[in-house]
C-alpha cells in the first residue's frame, strides 16, 4: 500500500513524501473569495502554472515562523509545502525572494481519485469564488499603498494563529508526520532548555558566574564593526566554500548585521561547506510594506535554505542571503 492510500484509507493529513496533483484553475478559483485568498491566505498568480502537475509533498506547513512581528511560530491549518513549488516573483516586480509557497489542502487532490480532496474543506472555508483577474490584482495592494504589493508572505500573520510556547504537541505532530526526526527534535529541545537557562543567567546571576555572558546558543556574536568589506564578483555556477564562523563574525557588527544584512544563526551548520551560487538577489519585497528594497553585494547558493534548527523546527526553507565576504571561492581545475 502506497503512503497517498494509506493516508486517505486511515483518515491521516496528507504528510511529507505524500504525491498530490494540485487542482484545476477553475477549481481553485471557486475556493478563493474576493481578494484571491482562502482562509487569509492569497493564491497568487506565480501559482497557477502548477495547476494540473503531481508533485510532492515536502513538509506540512503546521507552524510558520513570523517574520512580521517576531512573536515565534504561528500555527496553520490545513495547508502544505510542495517540492520544487517556490515563488518566481513574475507577478510581484521580479522579486528574488523565491519563497517557498504555501498550498491550502483544499487546492490540492489525489492523483488516483481527481475531484477528491486529500481532506475535507472546514467549515465556512469554502468561498464565493473569484476569476483569475482578481488573483492577478490581488499581488497589489489597494489605495493608499498603491505601488505596494501583496503577496503570501505579506498576509502570513492575518493567515495564521497564535501558537503558545508551552505547545509542545507540535514536536510530537513535526515527527509524525516526518516534517523531522525524534533525535532533531530532542536536540533541539534541549538548547531551548539551555537558552532558557541563558536568559534567566543574564538577569540574575553575576557575569562571572555566566555561561558565555548569557549568549544564546549557538553563541552568534559579531566581533566586528559590519562596515562595508570587499566585495568578490560571483556568477551563478560558481563554486564558493562558506568561510568560517570565527571569519565572518568579524564582519559582523554587534547587531550580528554586515551593512544592514543579518547572518543568522541558521546558516552557521553551512560554514566550512561548499555550494554553487544559484543567483545574485538585487531586489526582494520588504514583508512588512510590501515594498521593494535594492540589495547589492548578495547572493543565494544551491540547495542551501534555513533547516528551522533554532526556528522550532518551521518548515518555511527560507533562502539565506550572503555577502561575497563570507564565501571563499574555489577555483576548479578541469581534467
Amino acid at each position: 500500500m502506497s503512503r497517498t492510500d494509506a493516508a486517505r484509507r486511515h483518515g491521516a493529513v496528507p504528510v511529507r513524501g505524500d504525491v498530490v496533483r494540485v487542482r484545476s484553475r477553475d477549481e481553485i478559483l471557486a475556493t478563493l473569495d474576493d481578494d484571491a485568498s482562502l482562509d487569509a491566505l492569497p493564491f497568487m498568480p506565480e501559482m497557477l502554472d502548477f495547476c494540473g502537475k503531481e508533485l510532492t509533498i515536502a513538509a506540512r506547513a503546521d507552524k510558520t515562523c513570523d517574520t512580521l512581528e517576531w512573536t515565534g511560530n504561528r500555527r496553520m491549518n490545513n495547508t502544505v509545502h510542495l517540492a520544487g513549488a517556490r515563488c518566481d516573483g513574475s507577478a510581484h516586480g521580479g522579486c528574488q525572494a523565491s519563497c517557498q509557497l504555501y498550498w491550502r489542502e483544499e487546492w490540492l487532490e489525489w492523483p488516483d481519485r481527481p475531484g477528491e480532496p486529500v481532506t475535507r474543506p472546514a467549515p465556512g472555508s469554502a468561498s464565493r469564488g473569484t476569476t483569475e483577474a482578481a488573483v492577478h490584482a490581488g499581488s497589489h495592494r489597494p489605495e493608499p499603498d498603491a505601488g505596494a504589493y501583496r503577496c503570501q508572505a505579506t498576509e502570513l500573520f492575518k493567515a495564521t494563529a497564535p501558537m503558545p510556547n508551552g505547545n509542545y504537541r507540535q514536536f510530537v505532530d513535526d515527527v509524525r508526520t516526518g516534517n523531522t526526526t525524534a533525535g532533531t527534535v530532542l536536540r533541539g529541545l534541549l538548547i531551548e532548555v539551555f537558552n532558557k537557562y541563558q536568559s534567566l543567567s543574564a538577569r540574575l546571576l553575576p557575569q562571572w558566574l555566566r555561561i558565555r555572558g548569557g549568549r544564546r546558543y549557538p553563541f552568534v556574536a559579531g566581533t566586528g564593526t559590519g562596515e562595508r568589506m570587499p566585495a568578490t564578483p560571483l556568477q551563478p555556477g560558481d563554486l564558493v566554500e562558506v568561510r568560517s564562523a570565527a571569519e565572518i563574525m568579524a564582519t559582523l557588527g554587534p547587531d550580528n548585521r554586515n551593512r544592514q544584512l543579518a547572518f543568522d544563526a541558521e546558516m552557521l551548520p553551512y560554514c566550512g561547506r561548499r555550494a554553487r551560487v544559484r543567483a545574485n538577489v538585487t531586489r526582494i519585497l520588504d514583508e512588512t510594506s510590501g515594498k521593494m528594497i535594492k540589495l547589492g553585494d548578495c547572493v543565494v547558493l544551491e540547495d542551501v535554505v534555513c533547516l528551522g534548527l533554532y526556528h522550532r523546527f518551521c518548515q518555511r526553507a527560507i533562502t539565506p542571503y550572503w555577502r561575497s565576504g563570507w564565501l571563499r571561492k574555489v577555483e576548479e581545475t578541469t581534467a
